[in-house]
């Protein structure tokens, strides 16, 4: 049995977790394995993020006050929660993944930047490009015209090349 002290620092480490983490996703985790379970602190580590158990009760009451409160009042089951202060859309896919292949692992709800998110809206952001991708084709759009105009440009000086070297035969 846990003293009530420990309780409290749990208590307030959660609340803290809470507080602080713009991307969190509640998950639950009924009949994993072991080694299921150790498999996915792995992947959720490779993503960037943080995996803990949290008893209901506990995340109820460390929720309140925090933007976590709407998703932590309906708990029941066994829960636990992902969390990460990077990239939501990496932890997003790393356990929609995650998910696909253990059909015991399930979402709950999840807070990205302080928005609610559904099951099916959690599963939508994990669809979407990493941050490196957008970044990459954003670039990519930037950089398009000015490598059209390049190209213009050694075209047009190619012609002008052209017609001076014909006019000197």
């Amino acid at each position: 049995m846990k003293k009530r002290s420990d309780k409290q620092t749990d208590l307030d480490a959660l609340h803290q977790i809470f507080a602080q983490a713009p991307h969190v996703f509640l998950t639950g985790f009924e009949k994993l394995t072991v080694a299921q379970d150790f498999e996915l602190r792995k992947v959720v580590r490779a993503a960037g993020g943080n995996y803990q158990v949290i008893k209901n009760t506990l995340a109820t009451k460390a929720g309140a006050g925090t933007s976590a409160e709407p998703i932590v009042k309906q708990l029941a089951g066994m829960s636990s929660i992902a969390y990460t202060s990077g990239d939501p859309v990496a932890l997003a896919k790393a356990l929609t993944k995650y998910a696909k292949d253990n059909p015991s692992f399930t979402f709950k709800a999840g807070i990205v930047e302080g928005r609610v998110f559904d099951i099916k809206s959690i599963e939508a952001l994990a669809n979407m490009p990493s941050k490196e991708e957008i970044f990459a084709q954003l670039l990519y759009c930037i950089n398009a015209p000015a490598q059209r105009l390049v190209t213009a440009i050694n075209r047009s000086e190619e012609r002008r090349v052209g017609k001076e070297c014909r006019s000197r035969w």
